[in-house]
């Protein structure tokens, strides 16, 4: 009886062990102190009307057939066509991340060159600058997922303007990570800032996203009044 009942007990403790890693595995990645602001209903939704909106992003459109959405002839990377469509139904000013050196566009050599970048903690150098960045309240700010971390030229962005008491608005593309731990990067990266939970679509449905995209911004109080 008792070697049963020894049995039955470690079986349990198993049991119990493998249940709280499910448990755990499950669990929603870290959000900044206080939560994302992502409003869910008219009553608690921010009202930006005076508000002087900037989108900026970063995009390369590689040559996989699913890293870029063809519009009116033109090939635009993922984030790129995702920016646009959020600077059309905001009337906001656009800012486009460009390196100084650019990336290949062939998809095996800019994996390349973006692990060894993550590897050598690199900062690359940003062609260009934002005018009167200080002027803007709410900045959209757009990249895709690779390796499962902002760009390292994103780390280049964040160190060179300071976002204290201004709204980051992030959204991305990715294959499948979605916004894996980055919004806690950006949080880290801009204590004083204040975010919303933002926007992350798969570069699978990107082509048919443009309600979806219209339809958030109107959610969080930014869809431009006609």
């Amino acid at each position: 009886m008792k070697k049963l009942l020894n049995i039955f007990g470690t079986v349990l403790l198993c049991f119990v062990f493998a249940f709280g890693l499910a448990a755990c595995s499950n669990r929603p990645a870290t959000a900044p102190e206080g939560g994302w602001q992502n409003p869910s209903d008219d009553s608690d939704r921010p009202t930006y009307e005076d508000a002087n909106v900037l989108v900026v992003y970063f995009s390369v459109p590689d040559n996989q057939s699913n890293s870029y959405v063809e519009m009116d002839g033109e090939r635009l990377g993922n984030t790129q066509y995702m920016a646009y469509v959020i600077q059309e139904n905001t009337g906001a000013n656009i800012w486009r991340i460009l390196p100084t050196t650019p990336y290949p566009t062939d998809h095996a050599a800019l994996l390349q060159v973006a692990q060894e970048e993550r590897r050598n903690n690199a900062r690359p150098e940003i062609d260009g600058a934002i005018e009167n960045f200080d002027s803007y309240d709410v900045v959209f700010v757009g990249y895709p997922n690779w390796n499962a971390d902002l760009p390292n030229i994103l780390y280049t962005f964040f160190d060179t303007y300071d976002f204290s008491g201004k709204t980051i608005v992030p959204f991305n593309t990715h294959g499948g990570s979605g916004f894996s731990g980055t919004r806690q990067t950006i949080a880290r990266l801009e204590p004083n800032a204040t975010m919303l939970e933002g926007l992350s679509i798969s570069k699978n449905s990107i082509e048919r996203a443009e309600r979806e995209i219209i339809d958030w911004i109107d959610e969080i109080g930014l869809l431009k009044q006609n």
